[in-house]
């Protein structure tokens, strides 16, 4: 899915959904993405993997969508991990502390393997 700012896409590798998201996820580009978040927790999906190393920025919106996402996953005994976090996204994730809430790894492999 995409516009002309943000761009995701979603892949399942086993029982491990991948986002891999690119360009700024904010309040003007969220909606797109919730779409398959709902589906995913309506699926009772428990692994979820957010790949953000193409990620240039994200707001407060952006934050919400994968918040909510964890807090259901989590609700269901399940996990939502983090990987290549860089730039303005790991700035916004150490201001708001969520480098302590969430599992963030260096890599797609490292972050696969946790699950």
């Amino acid at each position: 899915m995409m516009n002309n700012r943000f761009e995701y896409k979603k892949e399942e590798q086993g029982n491990i959904v991948i986002f891999t998201l690119k360009g700024s996820l904010d309040i003007g580009t969220v909606s797109g993405m919730k779409a398959d978040i709902d589906a995913i927790i309506s699926g009772g999906q428990r692994k979820v993997l957010f790949d953000l190393y193409d990620l240039e920025q994200i707001d407060s919106s952006g934050i919400g969508a994968i918040i909510a996402l964890f807090k259901r996953v989590r609700s269901n005994k399940g996990d939502v991990k983090i990987s290549r976090l860089v730039g303005q996204p790991k700035e916004i994730f150490s201001l708001l502390r969520l480098d302590r809430v969430f599992e963030i790894h260096d890599n797609i492999e490292h972050a696969l393997k946790s699950f």
